[in-house]
């Protein structure tokens, strides 16, 4: 690949002396340069393909790192890292120790705010541009949002105060009609009505054409001209929903028409108050296949082959598919992540029953409840980070309430490239506490078969968690059946330690057991299957016996290990405890199996647990003789 251009562009000031042609030239250099690093490495493909030519507009325009650029969930922010100096780390990209997917504020003092989660950017822009004007500073406040993340209510509640304070803040929507999945929605009706009106884009441009005839009067026709398109699109465009909330709108605007972006920057950067430039872009831009197929190309995933075995997810929605076949109450809900859900089967089959909600957490598992109330089996499927912000919802509308709601809990524990906030660490922590909800996870993606029909028939508000994973590999052919509640399973007997595994990690520990066995240690290996209520007739029993090592791929304070402890406490059992899990960090990003290992979940590190505890147990011995 010939690149001439982009190796003298090291920092947003190499932007600056570029002539328009090399502009567009180093735009071409860049997708080049993207489509060549994520085949390697993997990542955000599609949404840094369509942001090039603004994030090339963004920084000749305004002075990074003094002008702050907020990016919206974050995973458009490559080009962006290109120009402030990170090109050189690109084959880094999302391995473990090196550059992150995502905006980073330890990694750059160009990176104005860490992102991996959407509909945050105007809240924190907004924020620092209130900052700016309390401390008497003058500089620019760019907040870049795209059309899915504004489905967001956080958002718009964003947009409601800039509006209402009338400060100055940049607001640029990129509208690419995607977010994961296509966009759905009200919002995203009203930007396609705004995209392609042909009564205001030809009645626009009949009027300037009229205006343009009359002789020249100077200053006065050139603003009676911008009043009567301001009018024109007052009169043709119904609504108007963000000159509503107090932001001058200007667009729709070619998202790579890169001359006409610079200059479009330019003059909003002159204007007073909150400002809001949408932008049309195409996600994929310059390749095709992504282009074509936007929500495939969303991510590369990149790395080694799975086991071959099918994922937890594809399991999860062919088993409710076949569930909702047999019961007509189950509706499946997602915020916005039909195929990273494995739900596009689903939609097929049911299209009345699969709702889409958007990036809309909070109303997602709210709509569940309302639906649960009425009788329905609703299933919220939804990531273990994104459900961080439904916590209030799951207590406040379904727990208390007691409602049946599944709340299919993807991507738990670590999910490796993406980091610090994809990593599902911390569900079993916040849910743990709640009132009458039942939570599991099960050891292969049979059990989860299970599971799921069990959840479905209990009166009540269930969490099933799973990882982003391939399964086992075990057989799928055993007729579904129930799981007794709150018991364990013992999968292997022993009486020198006893191991306490919940769901992937009971597979390791097997493994670890292998392993003892040939020290002449026996262990016991438990599959947990239930956090809450947890088996504690079980867990007394054992560790009046033999030391307990339990683990988990979740945080540690306040997990599974947690529950195990106060167990035994409340027993007024005392015997050598080690836990395994995630320490009280938030995780960096790298492969799960790097990661895994990183903490100790790995059958050595189970093996070194164990052994621990048998040390603890025969000096605690030594101590009473």
């Amino acid at each position: 690949m010939l690149i001439t251009l982009l190796e003298n562009v090291n920092q947003p000031s190499d932007v600056k002396r570029l002539t328009e042609a090399q502009l567009i030239e180093l735009a071409s250099e860049i997708r080049a340069f993207l489509i060549e690093s994520i085949a390697r490495t993997g990542g955000h493909f599609g949404a840094n393909l369509g942001v090039v030519e603004l994030t090339l507009a963004l920084h000749r325009v305004f002075d990074s790192p003094r002008d702050k650029i907020v990016w919206d969930v974050g995973h458009q922010a490559y080009v962006h890292k290109i120009l402030t100096g990170r090109r050189e780390q690109f084959p880094t990209l999302r391995q473990y120790k090196g550059l992150s997917g995502f905006p980073k504020r330890s990694e750059s003092p160009h990176d104005a705010f860490g992102a991996g989660h959407a509909s945050t950017s105007i809240s924190a822009a907004l924020g620092m541009a209130v900052a700016r004007d309390l401390s008497g500073e003058h500089h620019h406040v760019v907040a870049v949002i795209g059309d899915g993340a504004l489905t967001g209510g956080m958002a718009m509640e964003a947009l409601n105060h800039a509006g209402h304070l009338g400060t100055n803040l940049l607001v640029i929507l990129n509208d690419n009609e995607m977010s994961i999945s296509e966009n759905v929605g009200a919002v995203s009706k009203y930007l396609t009505r705004l995209r392609t009106d042909p009564t205001y884009s030809r009645a626009k441009a009949e009027v300037e054409s009229a205006l343009r005839k009359l002789p020249a009067i100077g200053e006065k026709l050139t603003k009676t001209l911008e009043k009567v398109k301001d009018s024109m699109r007052h009169l043709v465009v119904p609504g108007m929903l963000f000159e509503g909330f107090g932001f001058k709108y200007l667009g729709p605007v070619d998202g790579h028409d890169l001359p006409c972006l610079i200059r479009v920057l330019e003059d909003a950067k002159r204007l007073r108050g909150p400002v809001l430039i949408h932008l049309v872009t195409k996600k994929g831009k310059g390749y095709p296949s992504a282009e074509d197929a936007p929500d495939k190309f969303h991510a590369w995933p990149g790395g080694s082959p799975g086991k071959g075995a099918p994922s937890y997810s594809s399991v999860f929605a062919d088993t409710l598919t076949r569930l909702a076949e047999a019961d007509e109450r189950v509706v499946a809900v997602t915020p916005a992540m039909i195929q990273g859900s494995g739900l596009t089967g689903f939609q097929k089959k049911f299209p009345r029953r699969l709702y889409d909600v958007g990036i809309a957490e909070q109303h997602a598992a709210t709509f569940c409840a309302g639906l649960a109330a009425s009788g329905k089996r609703p299933v919220l499927a939804i990531y273990s980070t994104f459900l961080q912000r439904a916590y209030d919802q799951v207590i406040h509308d379904i727990c208390i309430q007691k409602l049946p709601v599944l709340i299919a809990i993807d991507r738990a524990g670590l999910v490796g490239a993406d980091g610090e906030t994809h990593q599902g660490a911390f569900d079993i922590a916040y849910l743990r506490t709640v009132p009458n909800l039942t939570l599991m996870m099960p050891k292969d993606e049979d059990e989860l078969r299970h599971m799921l029909y069990t959840a479905l028939r209990l009166e009540g508000p269930v969490a099933i968690r799973y990882p982003r994973a391939d399964g086992e590999g075990v057989p799928l052919d055993e007729p579904m059946h129930l799981i007794p509640i709150g018991r364990a399973e013992v999968l292997r007997e022993g009486g020198d330690v006893a191991l306490l595994a919940l769901g992937p990690m009971v597979g390791v520990a097997m493994r670890a057991a292998d392993r003892l066995a040939t020290r002449g240690i026996r262990a016991t290996v438990v599959n947990m299957r239930f956090v809450k209520p947890i088996d504690r007739p079980l867990i007394v029993r054992l560790a009046e016996r033999m030391p307990v090592v339990t683990i988990e791929e979740a945080a540690l304070a306040g997990g599974m290990g947690s529950a195990v402890l106060e167990t035994l406490a409340e027993a007024g059992v005392c015997t050598p405890l080690v836990r395994k899990g995630l320490p009280d960090v938030f995780v960096e990003h790298g492969s799960r199996d790097e990661l895994l290992r990183a903490f100790g979940l790995s059958p050595e590190g189970i093996e070194e647990a164990a052994m621990r505890a048998i040390r603890a147990t025969d000096s605690s011995r030594r101590v009473e003789v």
